[in-house]
């Protein structure tokens, strides 16, 4: 294969989706590796310090698409100081001066200016698709230089992103001419909307799929745009409280109930209880429902709209579900595949303390598809654990987050070690754990001799030394990920076997035993990482003593060095 004519292996490149697989690829030869480097349009970067944009356009000249990933995902807990670093301009400006012909853009918690968008919009010409998931940094001017200017722009899709709301009506930016869209998600801003230009550019868009709206659209103007967009997929349905009357309920729902293309909903924002049965008509379509945004609705409300959700696939939604709830999902959703459930502040109606181990147990009675789990709850059990091992034993993501992290068993009083065994033991295919409860470093040894596939594991408030992580890093060869947080983590273990480091993307820890004079080791004996101490009082770092414990180390892998824009409370050894 080898002597293949270039034109016959970039056919073959170009069925290679997975991205490791044409690195892998690209290793076994020269000749392979041209052929990549022309051939290879769609690129991705697990950490935007982990090479320069330079470096990347030299490497893959016929970029096209570059998904971008920035902070250390724990900013999503609050452990990354707001203003530690990922920005995307770097990137921008590099490849304008170098001529991409850049059409997708997806940046996932990374820092992005009004002038970045706005390069974006006078540079790229053929621009598509844009992206960002939990960034921040723009303004609707921002996005108001994207509408007027990309003039083929298919998606625009704002996940969660934090967005200063200077111009209420950016949606009038879009042109007349404007047909293409595809993906239009804004749920994460917070202003008014220019209703009358949303309509006609949902009423121009006939190959528009996914729509999420904020909470500034009301019911009437909801009912207005579907009448627009029966082809809809993916609906984010806005506000459900602006016109609560029982005309322009059967209205909406009248709608809706032609809308048979539906399979994704998602908003209800501020939605009262009996105007869920809206989207009664539908839900015998929905493979996705996302209900994190709801407040205020009891449990008995959410068995009415689970039991007609027959074929649910995907379901994320907040703790006050509570164990009822989770009841009726178990036994009418037997597809159910992904299940995420978020601790809430408020919890109402007959399940005042959220979910414990009686929901779970449910869902693994009832759910035997099920592959992703994230579950947040107040007690769990070793026994629900075992349980569930046994009956889903095909878990690729098992989240567990026990309100309490240092609780035992509350029946047996016993740490969750064998809880866990048999979760790693029996989910052979597990990539992604999180551990909480009380755990010894037994629980570490069964990570290292089972989970063979794992990829990203986060530890806190678990362990009785350095040897429990020691196993994990000894056993788990395709770890890339490690986040440890209030554990015995020593020293011992973090220079245990350094050259283990550069097999991985990234380790973190928090409020560990390691020291300044082992992270000055570290960075010595391994230049090919960047091992940042940061100060979580955003003061500046000292590292004047070795003996001095470190509050929190970043570790990554880097093949340009020590960055340049890292703020004062942040030393790159």
């Amino acid at each position: 294969m080898a002597n293949f004519p270039d034109e016959v292996l970039e056919r073959v490149f170009n069925y290679m989706n997975s991205h490791r697989e044409r690195n892998n690829l690209s290793l076994v030869c020269k000749n392979w590796y041209k052929v990549d480097r022309f051939s290879r349009k769609s690129v991705f970067i697990g950490n935007c310090y982990s090479i320069s944009p330079e470096r990347v356009i030299e490497r893959f000249p016929m970029l096209k698409s570059l998904t971008l990933k920035g902070k250390p995902h724990l900013v999503d807990s609050n452990f990354v100081p707001y203003d530690w670093g990922g920005f995307v301009y770097p990137w921008i400006d590099a490849l304008v001066k170098s001529e991409v012909e850049l059409e997708e853009l997806r940046l996932k918690r990374m820092v992005i200016t009004d002038e970045s968008l706005q390069l974006i919009s006078s540079s790229f010409v053929n621009f598509e698709s844009l992206v960002l998931v939990r960034c921040e940094g723009f303004t609707t001017i921002g996005l108001a230089a994207i509408a007027a200017n990309c003039r083929f722009l298919k998606d625009l899709d704002l996940q969660e992103s934090k967005v200063d709301d200077h111009r209420g009506h950016w949606l009038s930016f879009f042109p007349d001419c404007c047909t293409s869209l595809v993906t239009l998600k804004f749920a994460c801003l917070k202003g008014s909307v220019n209703l009358a230009a949303l309509e006609r550019l949902v009423a121009r868009s006939p190959n528009l799929r996914s729509l999420r709206l904020n909470g500034n659209v009301p019911l009437d103007a909801l009912k207005n745009i579907l009448m627009q967009a029966p082809q809809l997929v993916d609906l984010g349905t806005g506000s459900f409280v602006h016109d609560p009357n029982p005309e322009a309920l059967v209205g909406l729902r009248n709608i809706i109930s032609k809308c048979k293309s539906i399979t994704e909903i998602s908003g209800f924002f501020n939605v009262l209880p009996y105007c869920l049965s809206a989207i009664y008509p539908i839900c015998m379509n929905l493979t996705c429902l996302d209900l994190c945004r709801v407040v205020g609705i009891p449990s008995n409300s959410l068995i009415k709209l689970a039991s007609r959700c027959a074929k649910l696939q995907r379901l994320w939604i907040m703790d006050w579900i509570g164990d009822k709830g989770l009841e009726a999902v178990a036994s009418t959703c037997k597809d159910l595949q992904e299940l995420r459930i978020y601790a809430s502040v408020h919890i109402i109606g007959n399940d005042l303390d959220g979910v414990s181990e009686k929901g779970l147990f449910a869902i693994s009675i009832g759910c035997h598809k099920l592959h992703s789990l994230l579950y947040t709850c107040r007690q769990m059990t070793n026994a629900v654990l075992i349980t569930v091992a046994k009956n889903c034993p095909n878990f690729i993501s098992f989240r567990l987050c026990i309100l309490d992290p240092e609780k035992p068993d509350p029946t047996t009083m016993q740490p969750f070690d064998e809880g866990f065994r048999e979760i790693v033991q029996s989910c052979r295919k597990l990539k992604r754990l999180t551990l909480s409860g009380q755990l010894t470093d037994q629980v570490f040894l069964y990570i290292g001799m089972y989970c063979e596939q794992l990829e990203v594991l986060s530890v806190a408030f678990a362990g009785e030394s350095s040897d429990g992580i020691t196993y994990v890093l000894n056993g788990c060869q395709k770890l890339r990920k490690l986040d440890i947080r209030d554990s015995p983590f020593g020293n011992s273990a973090l220079l245990m076997d350094v050259e283990r480091y550069e097999t991985m993307q990234s380790l973190w820890t928090s409020s560990c035993n390691v020291s300044i004079g082992a992270c000055k080791i570290l960075a010595k004996k391994m230049p090919s990482l960047n091992v940042e101490i940061i100060n979580d009082n955003q003061q500046p770092v000292s590292i004047a003593d070795d003996e001095q414990r470190v509050k929190t180390m970043y570790l990554y892998r880097t093949l340009v060095g020590k960055r340049k824009d890292a703020p004062e409370y942040v030393m790159t050894l």
